[in-house]
């Protein structure tokens, strides 16, 4: 009987060691559910897992595990237990410890475990962390002084070892306020990390709180309340008030109330905004505007300060006697909203039957304007009868010329144009009127131009003609009245005869060629009938000058004359 008693034992914890070894429905953990509802709650670099159990067990606890994948590829492709979240008895964890990489996708699982029974696995619960991550409460101090409440926020993330945002400056901060009573109004304004909260009542108890802020992207959480109690505000006579920019044309003046009534000088000084949004101390790095130094006016022009894509503040400081100062409030100018446009200017052309408009864009630094405006134009032109404006009629272009056709004739055209910006909801005055006349029909003008040159054609033709003939005449008249040459004077009254032709050349009429008569033959030569002289001097006539010939016939002549003689 015990050797059958030990074998019956034996068998029994045989078959306990095989149900132990079964799967979990014959090994018990069956009765164990897994963990639901997995989310993780992450401010800055800290990571809360939480989850839901529905099962009634007792003693249970919870494990959870995790991989990562490096830029979307497995990096980890093991499950790793999660640091903090082992053997919890809660359904919660802080696992800030195990997450290092922020950017990166991570997995996560869990399940419960009681004794030596284990429930299946959750689903898996996939994050990046930055992306779920909420900005965590800012830091404050304050500080009351002379009516005012001096904030200093700190960044979220200001004391922690690990960032989630390795750069602070990407944070802006909003500020809620509110009187410390029963009908508080809360007011909500956007600061920097030092900020001066003036126009308070004195005497007076605030309550505030911070948020962070990355624009367009997340909020974050509210910083806790503070409440601090105003003081009074020492009216200071000394200093300027009342500090306004007039802007146009990116020409910028600062004007101010002057309320002292002895003598005072200022000094104007600007900061850059984003000097402002650094976490030190900004008071020291204040500048004096060049040529705003010393000024005893309440008007300074500022603009050598202005770069479009700056935004500045601007204060002025206040110089009494015996070194007094004081400083204004602080005036923020952002260029390109605070400006203003002006008018562009305009000139109207006609040619080709279209009415052409170049327009100037606005101001001295037209080309600044259009560069950062990006500037549109509104062109209203009409017909102007009368002085009566009809069919107004309007275009927009981006361009600084424009035309207008169909365009009547002998028709006054009026023109006015506007510029404006759409980004920045800008608009400028309309430009100064400018019209202009069409020329009549174009057959008029050709017909007159076409008379015009053949007049003017006729006219030249006439008087070239009349020239000519007068200078002929004149030739004529001259050679006949006042031969260039005279004969000789013993030749001049032979025969009572005027011995002058005007055929002669006055080439051949050369007193050289003349010839003296002895007085011997004088005799004889009368008695040579005169006719053979006028029969040469016809047939001179008749070939329009003299010859050589002749002057040899006259040589013969004498010559037979003298040899008659000596016979």
């Amino acid at each position: 009987m015990g050797r059958a008693a030990a074998v019956c034992l034996l068998c029994v914890l045989c078959v306990f060691c095989i149900l132990a070894g079964l799967p979990g429905s014959y090994a018990g953990q069956t009765n164990l559910k897994s963990p639901q509802d997995i989310q993780v709650y992450a401010v800055n670099t800290n990571f809360t897992l939480r989850w839901n159990y529905t099962g009634n067990d007792t003693d249970v606890t919870f494990s959870a595990e995790y991989r990562w994948f490096e830029d979307f590829e497995p990096s980890e492709t093991e499950w790793k237990e999660l640091r903090g979240c082992q053997n919890v008895t809660h359904t919660e964890c802080d696992f800030s410890s195990a997450i290092t990489k922020y950017d990166d996708i991570h997995h996560l699982r869990i399940r419960a475990k009681r004794r030596e029974e284990v429930s299946p696995w959750s689903s898996i619960f996939e994050m990046i962390p930055c992306f779920i991550a909420q900005i965590g409460p800012p830091g404050i101090e304050l500080q009351s002084t002379n009516g005012v409440i001096k904030i200093k926020v700190s960044s979220p993330e200001a004391n922690q070892d690990q960032k989630m945002w390795i750069n602070d400056l990407i944070f802006n901060y909003n500020l809620v306020i509110w009187e410390n009573s029963s009908n508080a109004e809360f007011r909500s304004q956007r600061i920097v990390p030092v900020q001066i909260i003036d126009d308070l009542a004195p005497d007076t108890t605030y309550c505030l709180k911070v948020q962070a802020i990355i624009p367009l992207e997340s909020q974050g959480l509210f910083s806790p309340t503070h409440c601090i109690k105003t003081t009074r505000k020492v009216n200071d006579l000394l200093c300027a008030t009342n500090l306004r920019v007039f802007a146009l044309n990116m020409e910028f003046h600062l004007h101010w109330n002057n309320q002292y009534k002895q003598h005072v000088s200022y000094n104007v000084q600007y900061l850059f905004a984003y000097l402002k949004m650094l976490y030190d101390d900004h008071s020291v790095k204040w500048l004096n505007v060049p040529g705003c130094e010393n000024i005893t006016d309440t008007q300074c022009n500022f603009s050598s300060v202005i770069t479009a894509v700056s935004i500045i503040y601007l204060r002025v400081q206040a110089m009494g006697e015996y070194n007094k100062s004081c400083l204004s409030k602080e005036i923020k100018v952002d260029p390109l909203i605070t400006n203003e446009i002006g008018p562009p200017s305009i000139k109207l052309d006609i040619s080709d039957a279209l009415l052409h408009i170049q327009i100037s864009p606005p101001g001295s630094q037209g080309e600044v304007m259009r560069q950062h405006y990006d500037l549109s134009y509104r062109v209203l032109y009409w017909k102007n009868s009368s002085h009566n404006a009809e069919g107004i009629q309007m275009k927009e272009t981006k361009q600084t010329i424009g035309t207008v056709p169909n365009l009547t004739s002998l028709t006054l055209y009026c023109v006015k144009v506007q510029a404006f910006s759409k980004a920045y909801n800008k608009s400028s005055p309309f430009s100064k009127e400018e019209c202009i006349k069409t020329p009549g029909d174009k057959i008029l003008p050709l017909i007159v131009l076409a008379t015009f040159v053949t007049a003017l054609v006729v006219v030249l033709l006439v008087a070239a003609l009349l020239s000519f003939a007068l200078y002929q005449a004149y030739n004529k008249i001259k050679y006949v009245f006042f031969p260039s040459c005279q004969p000789p004077l013993n030749i001049e009254g032979f025969g009572e005869q005027v011995f002058i032709s005007p055929y002669l050349s006055t080439t051949e009429e050369q007193i050289e060629n003349c010839f003296i008569i002895e007085t011997n033959i004088t005799e004889e030569v009368n008695q040579i009938d005169f006719k053979d002289y006028k029969h040469s001097k016809q047939s001179s006539r008749d070939s329009g000058n003299y010859s050589n010939d002749d002057n040899n016939s006259g040589n013969k002549v004498s010559e037979e004359t003298l040899e008659k003689g000596t016979v």
